[in-house]
């Protein structure tokens, strides 16, 4: 399993100034439309993002709402490709609260944990639909695609065994049954076992889910499957299926539905296994790429 962290392909350096990720953002994110654009002008123009590091500034990247005002992202760019991705997804944060508060009244601006990563996702899916529509260089196509997998391997795949573990967890204290570091370690190896079926499952790993701070939050690991999976189907029809405009009430909706409610709203019904399929359906298309690129 150790061999699930090294690298399909080293790390390119693709050098990316902060005017040049303005423009891929910008660029990537045009099928959004005209007052979309507009809306990342303002935030480059008007002092929405505090951009580089500096003294006692705080590590990460953040996006924070401000209801009656813009939201304020905070970056600590480096001139990355991954950088500018990082843009992306905090500027898609940043456009889901403006919509939201916008458009809703304060009570009901504040979108729920289980949409909260969707419209950054959608971001960064563009970015790399974007990239790769203008790339003819073999091993930066293959970079781009090896990025996105991995993004599935990690969101979609490792997170839904996170919650499957989760799920059990709870059904065996529903059932009386006691919650030890053995029953529960062994639960986790061979949740493992099953997942990455063909790996060599090293015992050890059977005690990973102490690390795991999630889960002292209770059912909130399987949104990042939920959340990535919406995104991925929402901007396929966003570039192919008109649905633009469907995304962008969605971003509007807040808190005022249930969040499965506002997903099927936009196009995306996590009740059928449909939506789940349309976006492993893409996963596959760049798996088999990524073979053809590599041979």
């Amino acid at each position: 399993m150790y061999d699930l962290y090294v690298p399909i392909l080293s790390d390119l350096d693709i050098p990316m100034p902060y005017e040049d990720a303005k423009s891929l953002v910008k660029e990537a994110l045009i099928p959004l439309g005209e007052p979309y654009g507009k809306l990342l002008d303002d935030s480059y123009t008007k002092g929405w993002i505090d951009v580089y590091e500096t003294p006692g500034k705080t590590s990460g990247a953040f996006s924070w709402g401000v209801y009656g005002v813009h939201p304020y992202v905070l970056l600590n760019y480096q001139d990355k490709l991954d950088d500018a991705f990082t843009l992306g997804h905090e500027l898609g944060h940043a456009m889901h609260s403006y919509y939201s508060n916008s458009a809703q009244p304060y009570e009901t601006s504040q979108y729920r944990i289980m949409v909260a990563e969707v419209a950054s996702t959608v971001n960064e899916t563009l970015m790399t639909y974007h990239l790769l529509e203008k790339e003819t260089d073999k091993m930066k196509r293959a970079y781009y695609i090896t990025q996105f997998l991995e993004s599935f391997r990690t969101t979609c795949f490792r997170q839904t065994m996170f919650a499957e573990f989760e799920r059990n967890s709870h059904r065996m204290a529903e059932n009386g049954e006691p919650l030890t570091v053995e029953s529960l370690s062994e639960m986790y190896r061979k949740l493992n076992e099953l997942y990455y079926e063909g790996a060599h499952v090293d015992d050890n790993i059977a005690i990973e889910w102490m690390r795991v701070p999630h889960f002292y939050n209770a059912f909130y690991v399987y949104q990042y499957a939920t959340g990535l999976c919406s995104a991925v189907k929402l901007a396929d029809d966003i570039l192919h299926h008109g649905a633009v405009e469907r995304y962008l009430t969605f971003l509007q909706s807040g808190g005022s539905d249930y969040p499965i409610e506002e997903l099927k709203a936009a196009g995306v019904d996590l009740t059928k296994k449909e939506s789940i399929l349309a976006s492993l359906d893409v996963f596959t298309q760049y798996v088999d790429e990524l073979d053809e690129l590599l041979k």
